[in-house]
């Protein structure tokens, strides 16, 4: 067994949240704060945490200082994935993005199909790696906030999960 598999128990992984909204602020930000609270029990560090308009320029540039800073691994931005006129949140993304995770996406989907049926095809949740960081975009809705945490992110983000999770991948993502 190579050593980025083995073993070694809860290691906790050092997170920041995004809010794109609006109109949202953190007496009401019921999504974002939901996020961080089960970022928290799950053992995770919450390291940063803000609200952003839905503009592309001011997200690039909240996601670019988080894509930068060694310390954040992961990004998890909840809001502005859907189809209406300011959803911007995977176009400031994309481009900031080395690699895209295109099954998060998808897995998202499919799962959301489940509960809310074809109403999931407006979701345009996406995710990918920056700089050795791991960025997952939600919708803004709670539900679709505890699918992807429950049925995704959580056991994905828990270095024990087997066969294969994102957090034993850490160590190896600037690998060249």
């Amino acid at each position: 067994m190579t050593e980025h598999f083995k073993d070694t128990g809860f290691i906790p992984l050092r997170i920041a949240v995004l809010t794109v909204s609006d109109s949202r602020t953190e007496a009401d930000d019921k999504s974002g704060g939901w996020l961080r609270d089960q970022v928290e029990i799950a053992g995770h560090k919450v390291v940063a945490k803000e609200i952003v308009p839905d503009d592309v320029y001011r997200m690039r540039a909240v996601f670019s200082h988080w894509i930068a800073d060694p310390q954040i691994q992961v990004v998890l931005a909840t809001g502005g994935t859907g189809i209406t006129g300011r959803d911007s949140t995977p176009e400031a993304i994309a481009p900031l993005l080395d690699k895209q995770i295109e099954g998060f996406g998808e897995l998202f989907r499919a799962l959301s199909f489940e509960e809310i049926g074809p109403a999931t095809i407006q979701s345009r949740a996406l995710a990918g790696l920056a700089n050795g960081t791991f960025i997952f975009c939600l919708p803004g809705s709670g539900g679709a906030c505890r699918t992807a945490w429950d049925k995704i992110l959580r056991p994905q983000l828990d270095h024990r999960t087997r066969p294969c999770n994102f957090a034993q991948l850490i160590p190896r993502l600037l690998e060249k």
